[in-house]
């Protein structure tokens, strides 16, 4: 089992717009590489408002996994920390708290050749396509857990 008959949201920061739209274009292909056919997109402003979108999609239960896109940049300032911190704790508190798998594809770089990089057609990897595929294998997990019998006296979730 793959991407096959499951619905999919991508969350996607567009503060660096061209990046963004290489991530979305990454994830799209892959999901739609192993079988999605829906896949909608929500754009937000930047990474900091990515774990509440990425909440409101895995609590309307429209979706089996959320794919969460972006990129920050460091600067002169802090600010930074606090944005790659709170974006990835929430990320992480979004899947823990409602058991919706959500790919972390946000790029936190010190520069913007690091984050070209970490794009489709770059030279490292491609941040988006690995995203998705984090939440492909998230549900295969989920699947394979759901399908084993439980012992006897054990009770079954």
């Amino acid at each position: 089992m793959g991407a096959e008959n499951r619905r999919f949201a991508l969350v996607v920061g567009r503060f660096y717009e061209d990046l963004a739209e290489k991530l979305v274009a990454g994830a799209k292909g892959e999901l739609e590489q192993h079988g999605a056919t829906t896949v909608d997109v929500y754009d937000l402003p930047g990474a900091f408002e990515l774990p509440l979108a990425a909440k409101y999609a895995a609590e309307s239960g429209r979706y089996d996994a959320v794919v969460a896109l972006g990129a920050v940049i460091r600067g002169e300032t802090d600010h930074y920390d606090y944005v790659c911190g709170e974006c990835a704790r929430g990320i992480q508190d979004v899947q823990l708290t409602t058991g919706v798998p959500v790919g972390f594809g946000v790029l936190t770089v010190d520069t913007r050749e690091q984050a070209e990089a970490r794009v489709g057609g770059g030279a490292k990897r491609d941040s988006g396509a690995h995203a998705a595929e984090a939440v492909i294998a998230s549900l295969k997990v989920q699947e394979a857990v759901k399908q084993q019998r439980a012992r006897p006296g054990f009770a079954a979730f």
